[in-house]
C-alpha cells in the first residue's frame, strides 16, 4: 500500500492491521551508536496501549515490543530497525454481522471505492491499531532528540466542553485523561463516562509542546516545518484539524497583536510572545514548537444509526465491540511521536544546509 512511509532521512514504514497477526514498523536512517533497548520503547507503548483505564477500550493488548534488527550489543548499527508487537486480544466476531454495512464515520465506503476490497475486521489498515508502529519509532526519535536537549510533551487540552484552564506538566500523567489541569481532568472523566453510558462518544483537543528546538529547522516552500508537522499529525486516525501556535485565534487578532516582538534575552534572540508557535516562514525560530490537534468523537458507538449496505440498500447499524469513548487520552503519545519523527528528520536534514 502506498502512503505507509514518512520521512526523508529518518524514514519509517508501518505495517499491519487491527485484527491481523500483529503490527509494526521499519525505521531507516537512525544513526549508528545510539544505545537502545526494548524498554526504551515500551514505556511509550504502555501509554498508548488499550485497556489502561476506565476511559479507554477494554481490549487487552500488552503491546510488548520486539526488536528484530538494527541493534547489536545494545546499540543501533545504522541499518534498518524492524520492530513489532503481536495482536493477542483480537476478536473479529463482532464485525461478521456488519461486514456488508458501511459504518457511519468510518472509512468502509471510501476504502471500498479505492480498492474494491477491504479488511472489515475493525477497520483493518485504517484502524488506530496501526499507530503502535508510529509510537515505537517515535520513541527512538525522542531518544535522538534528547541528545540535543529537545524535549517533547503532549497533553489533553480539551474533551467535549471541558478545557484545561491551567497547564502544569507534572500533572499530565497523574490522571487517566492526561490533562495538565487536575480540576478539568475530573470533569473530563465524568463527561467521558456519561458518554459511554449513553452509548456515545466525545471528541477533544491534544496539544504537543517541543522545548529546546534550535532555530533553523525546516525547508523553504513545500517542506516547511509547520507543513510537515501538520501532515504528520493529520495522518493520525480521527484527527480533523490542526493549528500551530495561536492558530485559528489569529483570525480575531490585529497584526500588532499577532506579531511576536523580537528581543534579546541572555544574549540570545527571542520573542516576548509565541503566537507563531515557534515557526516563521516554515523554519523554527528557537521558541517552543506548539502544535494543537482536534480528534473527532469515536465513530464506533453503541447507538442505532442509519446506513446502507454495499449494494446500496437502506439499513440500520449498531456497532458493538470494544472501543474508546474518547480517543484523546491515548492520542497523546501518538501525537508526541509524530512531532518527534518530523523534528528528528528535519534536524538531520539541517546538518546538510550549510558548510559552517
Amino acid at each position: 500500500m502506498a502512503g505507509s512511509s514518512l520521512g526523508k532521512l529518518f524514514k519509517i514504514t508501518t505495517w499491519g492491521e487491527s485484527h491481523g497477526s500483529g503490527v509494526g514498523v521499519v525505521v531507516e536512517g537512525c544513526p549508528a551508536g545510539l544505545p537502545l533497548k526494548e524498554s526504551d520503547i515500551q514505556k511509550d507503548l504502555d501509554r498508548r496501549r488499550t485497556g489502561q483505564s476506565k476511559v479507554t477500550t477494554t481490549r487487552k493488548e500488552g503491546d510488548h515490543i520486539r526488536i528484530a534488527s538494527g541493534i547489536f550489543k545494545g546499540k543501533t548499527t545504522g541499518t534498518p530497525i524492524s520492530m513489532w508487537v503481536d495482536n493477542k486480544d483480537a476478536d473479529a466476531s463482532k464485525y461478521e454481522s456488519i461486514k456488508h454495512l458501511y459504518r457511519p464515520g468510518h472509512a468502509d465506503y471510501s476504502y471500498d471505492m479505492k480498492y474494491g476490497f477491504r479488511d472489515y475486521r475493525g477497520g483493518g489498515r485504517a484502524s488506530a491499531r496501526e499507530t503502535v508502529g508510529r509510537v515505537a519509532a517515535g520513541a527512538i526519535a525522542k531518544k535522538l532528540l534528547a541528545r540535543d536537549k529537545i524535549v517533547i510533551t503532549g497533553f489533553t487540552r480539551q474533551i467535549g466542553n471541558h478545557a484545561a484552564a491551567t497547564v502544569n506538566f507534572k500533572e499530565i500523567e497523574k490522571n487517566i485523561v492526561r490533562c495538565p489541569d487536575p480540576q478539568a481532568a475530573k470533569k473530563m472523566v465524568t463527561a467521558i463516562m456519561q458518554a459511554r453510558k449513553n452509548g456515545d462518544s466525545l471528541g477533544g483537543v491534544v496539544e504537543v509542546v517541543a522545548k529546546g528546538v534550535p532555530a533553523g529547522l525546516g525547508e523553504p516552500v513545500f517542506d516547511k516545518l509547520d507543513a510537515d508537522l501538520a501532515k504528520a499529525v493529520m495522518s493520525i486516525p480521527a484527527v480533523k484539524g490542526v493549528e500551530i501556535g495561536a492558530g485559528f485565534q489569529t483570525a480575531t487578532m490585529t497584526g500588532s497583536e499577532s506579531n511576536d516582538i523580537i528581543v534579546m534575552k541572555n544574549k540570545k534572540v527571542t520573542t516576548r510572545t509565541n503566537h507563531a508557535g515557534g515557526i516563521l516562514g516554515g523554519i523554527s525560530n528557537g521558541m517552543d514548537i506548539v502544535v494543537r490537534l482536534v480528534v473527532k468523537p469515536t465513530s464506533s458507538i453503541n447507538k442505532a444509526q442509519e446506513t446502507v449496505t454495499q449494494k446500496g440498500e437502506k439499513s440500520k447499524i449498531r456497532v458493538e465491540g470494544r472501543h474508546d469513548p474518547c480517543v484523546a487520552p491515548r492520542a497523546v503519545p501518538i501525537a508526541e511521536a509524530m512531532v518527534a519523527l518530523i523534528l528528528i528528520d528535519h534536524l538531520l536534514r539541517n546538518k546538510t544546509s550549510r558548510l559552517t
